[in-house]
């Protein structure tokens, strides 16, 4: 892990390699991503079911799903 990056449980975003397209906040099917100031942000990580999407979409490899 490094300073730039947002690590759960469920999830970790790299926030260098984000560029705040959002497209993994509009596959996410339970709401749990936003783009705030132009990087992703975890906004309710207990709704993840850890399905994947946001890590297929995401074209810059900025986030994935742990554990899966």
């Amino acid at each position: 892990m490094n300073n730039n990056e947002t690590v759960t449980d469920k999830l970790v975003v790299n926030e260098n390699w984000c560029k705040g397209c959002g497209i993994c906040v509009k596959f996410c099917p339970k709401n749990v991503l936003k783009v705030e100031n132009e990087k992703v942000k975890v906004i309710d990580i207990d709704k993840c079911i850890q399905c994947g999407l946001c890590e297929l979409r995401c074209p810059d490899f900025a986030i994935y799903v742990r554990g899966k």
